[in-house]
């Protein structure tokens, strides 16, 4: 065992400095690790209390602040959704979350000049600069980060929806208009291509797609509304169909006065006229940038009942997707969605409520959050609409009720309807019992469906009344006699894309209580 240095030698001198220099650099890691636990716990230790207060009590007023908000939203999710779509708390979030990166890198700092680092041996001197410069970067960074989310998420609140006035629920029930158009010259918010609209309860979220032929011809519009002074008998314009109101409306602007967009409201009035139903708000969807979105939330699982054609036969590109249960890119949804080539309008919009239905069910909030800035910048291109942003968290609320709950779908298409002469009393009486049935209860009867059900019945019994009684002898041979139904056969249901069904006996998809069950 080798003997202690004696007392006032170089080597014990050596060995007391060498162990104060480890006591140094021990100390001014701490104090730059107590800053990252507790920022202001360093500067309260050294010296500095007044600036050490400040920072301990901003840190613990904003860490129980956050806290109480974390816990409020997990029990009351719709404090969570207006802190996430006012765009006044979302500006001071993001300014809040600067100042605060630049105040702990300053703590930082601070705490490396209190470990006196000129004192520190060469070698602990830059593991100090090192492991400082790791943390003040890594804290300041991640919190600049949260900013620039922040700032991201402010701007497409800011670009999307506008500060118009909230439209209260229409009978306990939220009517939103959503269209679909190309991208292009002269086409873009010009001719929807399709017209679906989302009515949905203002309580459950509970939701019925209700959706209309773009070929729909001799409809009326609201009494009062520009297009119905303009067609009172209806809109019977030689060669124009539903989705050429917004074209027609585009055309005559001036009747439209003070409108920004006359031809959506030429839309709104038809399909009011058409259902029945007085619309809350409208969206209009880029379908050219439909493939963004769905690329930013990584695809969208389908079950493809058969070939779908991914363009058109003269395109570079045409090919088919094939059939399966398969995940799509954007390019691959949008035609899986669209295709009418080998198809029909009427497939196309039971498709299309097939990736409604996918969208809605797959993507879940992790998916967004992940990919939460490619989504933003995806919808801000891909949606224009008049929800105001104050009424952006009720739908999201909505949206997440809805996520658990089956949805229900209509479509006025053929055979149920004539879409060159619809009989409107019929189409608003089988929307009404759409409705009631979607709410769970028993549709109302109108004035006509009462009086037929009272013919029917005194039919019934005439026929008791004339009918030989028990005993009687029975009809002579050759006598008149009801024939009975012949037996309908067995056949298996045709397919077409996304939904069993055809164009004679209609799509499932269409006409459905559970349309992810029939997707």
């Amino acid at each position: 065992m080798p003997s202690a240095p004696p007392p006032g030698s170089h080597q014990q001198r050596f060995t007391t400095l060498d162990r104060a220099q480890r006591v140094r650099f021990r100390r001014a890691v701490t104090l730059m690790l107590m800053t990252l636990v507790l920022p202001g716990s360093a500067q309260l230790v050294s010296g500095k209390r007044r600036v050490g207060r400040i920072a301990l009590w901003t840190w613990l007023t904003l860490l129980v602040v956050g806290l109480l908000a974390v816990v409020t939203s997990y029990f009351w999710h719709g404090l969570a959704f207006w802190a996430g779509t006012s765009t006044v708390l979302l500006q001071v979030l993001r300014l809040g979350l600067m100042a605060l990166a630049v105040g702990w890198a300053y703590l930082f700092v601070d705490a490396w000049r209190l470990g006196q680092p000129l004192t520190l041996q060469r070698q602990h001197r830059l593991a100090v600069v090192g492991v400082n410069g790791f943390l003040c970067f890594s804290v300041a960074g991640a919190l600049l980060f949260g900013a620039h989310v922040i700032g991201v998420q402010r701007d497409f609140m800011l670009s999307m929806f506008g500060d118009g006035k909230a439209v209260g629920a229409h009978h306990g029930r939220y009517n939103v208009l959503l269209m679909g158009g190309d991208a292009g010259a002269g086409r873009w918010g010009l001719r929807p291509d399709s017209m679906t609209v989302a009515s949905i309860d203002a309580e459950t979220g509970k939701a019925l797609l209700i959706s209309l032929p773009r070929n729909m011809q001799n409809f009326p519009f609201p009494e009062g509304s520009v297009m119905g002074e303009q067609f009172p008998d209806g809109f019977d314009e030689e060669g124009m169909y539903l989705n050429g109101l917004a074209t027609w409306a585009l055309d005559h602007a001036e009747l439209f006065k003070g409108s920004k967009h006359p031809g959506v409201d030429a839309t709104i009035e038809g399909v009011e006229g058409i259902t029945g139903l007085e619309m809350n708000y409208w969206a209009m969807v880029n379908l050219e940038g439909f493939k963004d979105l769905v690329d930013a939330v990584g695809g969208v699982e389908l079950n493809v009942r058969q070939r779908i054609p991914v363009g058109l036969p003269h395109d570079s590109f045409f090919r088919y997707i094939e059939p399966g249960t398969r995940t799509l890119n954007g390019m691959d949804t949008l035609w899986f969605a669209r295709a009418r080539h080998d198809s029909d309008d009427y497939s196309r919009m039971a498709r299309q409520k097939c990736v409604m239905s996918a969208m809605l069910q797959q993507v879940s909030p992790q998916d967004a959050l992940r990919n939460f800035e490619k989504i933003a910048g995806a919808s801000s291109a891909m949606v224009s609409t008049n929800v105001p942003r104050g009424e952006v968290d009720r739908f999201v609320d909505l949206a997440l009720k809805a996520k658990s709950q089956k949805i229900a779908t209509l479509s006025l298409v053929p055979p149920m309807v004539n879409t060159a002469n619809p009989d409107i009393d019929e189409v608003h009486a089988k929307v009404a019992a759409a409705i009631a049935k979607a709410e769970g209860r028993a549709p109302e009867k109108t004035a006509e469906a009462t009086a037929e059900t009272t013919a029917e019945a005194a039919e019934g019994e005439s026929a008791e009344t004339t009918a030989p009684a028990a005993g009687s002898p029975a009809p002579e041979q050759g006598a008149a006699s009801t024939p009975a139904a012949p037996a309908t056969p067995s056949t298996p249901p045709a397919v077409a894309g996304g939904s069993v069904g055809s164009l004679s006996t209609g799509y499932a998809a269409n006409q459905s209580e559970d349309l992810g069950a029939v997707c």
